[in-house]
């Protein structure tokens, strides 16, 4: 009987340690697999288009100057108007065209003491926008200005305010095709490193789309835009 009972657990016991063995190669065999598959490799792909751009935002300031503040007004009402007529002939409508407020200095009360007297008290600067989806027609229109500065008006277009503005406003339509575009050339730089490495390429584990930027394609051509994209990729390895 109690040969029985020890025979019993002794068999017991082999076979436990034959489960325990098995299961032991087993996880082992999986974790060989596991530390396989964290080989990674991560690149980057770069895409980049150059487009023109599609909106331009143009601001045009004159100046102005007199002893009289009503005659100066008056002024500023006439060469406005030659202004918006000139940007008319231009091609553009009148919903493209807007007008600032002008700003007037008197120049009598911003003396402080050094006894000059200004030779014109008033001066003025005032501001016509226009505001298009026709980037071509304002550079047009700009090389012709110089028509209106044959007419009396005193242009000024200093500083930032005064530079014309380029813009590109449809990138959505551009970012399937650009996000395949580095995509695909991320995959190319990793399969080449796979290659060199005796590897083979696995699966993506992550992908991140990187932002998109939008900038001048050189300070001389403001009007054509450089979109860039870079999408940083990771793939599995495998030998």
């Amino acid at each position: 009987m109690q040969g029985g009972r020890v025979r019993e657990a002794l068999v017991v016991g082999i076979f436990l340690f034959a489960g325990l063995a098995v299961l032991g190669y087993l996880l082992g065999s999986s974790a060989l697999r596991i530390k396989q598959f964290e080989r990674t490799v991560t690149v980057k792909g770069l895409a980049e288009k150059e487009v023109p751009a599609d909106v331009a935002v143009w601001p045009i300031q004159f100046t102005g100057a007199d002893n009289d503040l009503v005659a100066l007004y008056a002024a500023l009402e006439r060469d406005t108007a030659k202004i918006i007529r000139f940007l008319q002939a231009s091609g553009f409508e009148e919903s493209e065209i807007s007008v600032a407020a002008p700003q007037i200095t008197d120049k009598m009360a911003q003396q402080y003491g050094n006894g000059e007297k200004a030779e014109l008290r008033y001066a003025a600067v005032q501001g016509v926008t226009v505001y298009t989806g026709k980037p071509t027609a304002v550079r047009v229109a700009m090389n012709k200005l110089v028509e209106l500065g044959k007419q009396g008006i005193v242009f000024s277009g200093g500083g930032y305010q005064g530079s014309t503005q380029y813009l590109f406003t449809k990138l959505n339509e551009l970012k399937p095709e650009m996000i395949e575009e580095a995509t695909r050339k991320a995959r190319e730089v990793a399969e080449k490193f796979a290659r060199d490495s005796d590897s083979r390429l696995g699966k993506i584990k992550s992908a991140q789309q990187g932002q998109f930027t939008i900038s001048d394609r050189d300070s001389s051509t403001p009007h054509i835009k450089n979109v860039r994209v870079v999408s940083t990729v990771e793939y599995y390895l495998s030998d």
